[in-house]
Order: structure tokens, then C-alpha cells, then sequence
């Protein structure tokens, strides 16, 4: 299978280099200094084990006509990167070509091929021009949700630290050939990817968390263990996550894990940083908008109070606007190693 990934951070190059390794064709688009690594030297994936591969059988560029039509393409960036390249994304479209989207939080395609009342609607605050979803056909398109936590360690360089879970399911519920041949290949590459015929409960159980831990730990320079041993802390995030499970009932949604348990899984990973945390430390970007905002777009859509999530939502969007108004300079104290945890707790409940 020709399998183009978007993308060589710590989940691309992950994904791309144990399907290289398992035989797959692997082109990797990708920029900058991944780019000369990968070309030179491949991509050397470090398992939990502490055990080293490396894939040479792989390809890198920069140039999507290069890479051509291929079977599958992977977009494995953040949320708000995924515009971007979207112009590009038709030099690697053949008449048969799949389209996995890896993002966290809410996808821009949640109401495509939903069927219920809201078909078609736009999810603005992760496609607020329309122009993903004008861009990518509906029909290309098999949802994920990446429970995995692995890091980039340096350039073409990926430690994995756990997790294998990459659950696959068509927008529209059914089981089709593609997606089964698709999570085949996942399957020979190490991971574990069942397919789903509602990805978008799968979705919500992951965002659950992440819509909660991500803003609070950046708000407060908190780990999840602070965060779910401080009473007070504690009782935000269960406020916030029984206001998410309110507004993805009215969509039809139903958890198949408790609050508490979703919690307390978070609390036995330790003290770890989320990923918005690292984010914020680091000086770039906080994803923002598909893990929160696009709850509280829906929260309005169906009409759901949700006092605390627009509260924190309020609170971190403008924590990123002074980072942004002082060149991303904002750093907090390193309060222990970074590590994704959040993808780990995720990964722990939904085994």
C-alpha cells in the first residue's frame, strides 16, 4: 500500500515508521530539518523497550507532486495545521485514495455523513473558512483517534513511550472494505486498530479528558496528579466534563466509561504534563480551539449550558494571546520530565 503521512512529528513518524518497517511504502511530506534527517538516515524509532529500528525504506519530501498519487494519506499534524496544506492535498489524490485524520479534539468533519439533524453542518472553530472540508471529500475520509503517546527526541527520531490503539471507523458508520484493508495494515505494523461503527463516540472519549487536563494544566503549571488530588481542581474537571458529556448526549453520544474512572485514570499516570502544558513551557502554540472551542461551539448548537468549559476556555485563549503578544516568550518553571501524558491515560482506559 502507497501510504503518503503528512507530518514526521512524534505520532507521524511513529505511525510511518513501523508501517515502513512492516513493508509498507512509506513518503513521508515533511519540511525543514525532519526533512534532511529522513532523507539521510531514515526514521529510527525508539520502542518502550529502550530497542532501536530504523527505516531506510522510506522516502521524504517537501514536494506533493513528487510523492504522487498514493492508496492512503495520513494527516498527522495539529488541528490547526491541517488548512495549510490542504491546497496540496489533490497531487496525492488518485481515484481510490483514503484520507485518515489524526487530530485531537473535534474533527472539521464531525457533521459529514453524520445523518442526524445537523448533516452538513460546518464545525467553525477547527474549519472556519470551510476550506478542509471544500478540500477534502467527504467520501476520502475514515476518522482515528490516537491513543499512543510517543515524542520527537530529535530530528527523524521518535521514542515511543506507550500505547498502541489507533481505533478506525467510516464517517458514516459502516464497516467497508477499505477500512478493514486499512486497519489490516495497521494491525501488521504493531498497533491494535479496531474498527469502529461510531468513531465518533471513540472521539469523545478521548476529548473527554484532554478538553479538561490540557487547559487546566497550562492554566495552573499543574500535572495531572495535582490537578486530580487538589479538591478544588478536581471538582473543575468533573464540572467541565459532566458540561462536555451534557452536549455530546444531545448528539447522541453515550460514554462507555464512568466520570470517575475517566478521572482517577488520569490521576495514576502521575506527575506528567499535558501536552498544552508542554506547549505553553516551550513557547509555541497551545492547541486550543479543537480541544475546547469546538465543545463550546457545540454546546451552542444544542443549545447546552456549559459555564465552566466557556470559563476556562476564556482563561487559556488568553493565556496564548499573551504569549503571542510577547513573541511566545512566556516559559513556566519545569515542574518534572515532559512526557504526553494525557494520550497515556487515555490509552489506559480505553484497553
Amino acid at each position: 500500500m502507497k501510504i503518503a503521512i503528512i507530518g514526521a512529528g512524534a505520532i507521524g513518524g511513529l505511525v510511518g515508521a513501523k508501517l515502513a518497517l512492516a513493508g509498507e511504502d512509506v513518503t513521508f511530506l515533511v519540511r525543514g530539518r525532519n526533512l534532511q534527517a529522513i532523507r539521510e538516515h531514515g526514521v529510527k524509532l525508539v520502542t518502550a523497550e529502550g530497542w532501536e529500528h530504523t527505516a531506510n525504506n522510506v522516502r521524504a519530501t517537501d514536494d506533493y507532486a513528487e510523492a504522487g498519487p498514493q492508496d492512503l494519506v495520513i494527516l498527522a499534524m495539529k488541528a490547526h495545521q491541517v488548512e495549510a496544506v490542504v491546497p496540496e492535498l489533490p497531487k496525492l489524490f488518485g481515484p481510490d485514495t483514503a484520507v485518515v485524520t489524526m487530530q485531537n479534539g473535534i474533527p472539521y468533519w464531525y457533521f459529514q455523513r453524520h445523518g442526524g439533524e445537523h448533516e452538513g453542518k460546518q464545525v467553525a472553530t477547527v474549519d472556519p473558512s470551510g476550506a478542509i472540508a471544500a478540500g477534502i471529500p467527504a467520501e476520502r475520509v475514515i476518522g482515528c483517534v490516537v491513543y499512543p503517546a510517543s515524542e520527537l527526541v530529535a530530528p527523524g527520531v521518535i521514542r515511543h513511550i506507550e500505547g498502541d490503539r489507533f481505533p478506525l471507523g467510516e464517517l458514516d458508520g459502516n464497516i467497508t472494505p477499505r477500512v478493514q484493508a486499512i486497519a489490516e495494515r495497521f494491525a501488521n505494523a504493531g498497533f491494535k486498530a479496531p474498527v469502529l461503527d461510531n468513531i465518533r463516540a471513540e472521539i469523545w472519549l478521548k476529548l473527554w479528558g484532554n478538553l479538561t487536563f490540557n487547559p487546566i494544566s497550562a492554566l495552573t503549571h499543574s500535572t495531572l496528579e495535582d490537578i486530580c488530588r487538589f479538591p478544588l481542581s478536581r471538582e473543575v474537571a468533573a464540572s467541565m466534563m459532566r458540561e462536555a458529556q451534557d452536549v455530546a448526549t444531545r448528539l447522541g453520544i453515550s460514554f462507555r466509561v464512568p466520570l470517575e474512572k475517566r478521572i482517577a485514570g488520569a490521576e495514576k499516570v502521575g506527575k506528567h504534563k499535558t501536552s498544552m502544558l508542554q506547549d505553553v513551557e516551550a513557547g509555541r502554540e497551545p492547541e486550543i480551539d479543537a480541544l475546547v472551542g469546538s465543545v463550546v461551539e457545540l454546546a451552542r448548537l444544542t443549545g447546552t449550558p456549559t459555564p465552566h468549559i466557556d470559563t476556562v476556555f476564556g482563561l487559556v485563549k488568553l493565556l496564548a494571546k499573551t504569549m503571542g503578544d510577547e513573541g511566545g516568550q512566556v516559559r513556566l518553571q519545569a515542574m518534572a520530565p515532559a512526557q504526553p501524558a494525557e494520550a497515556a491515560a487515555s490509552a489506559r482506559l480505553a484497553a
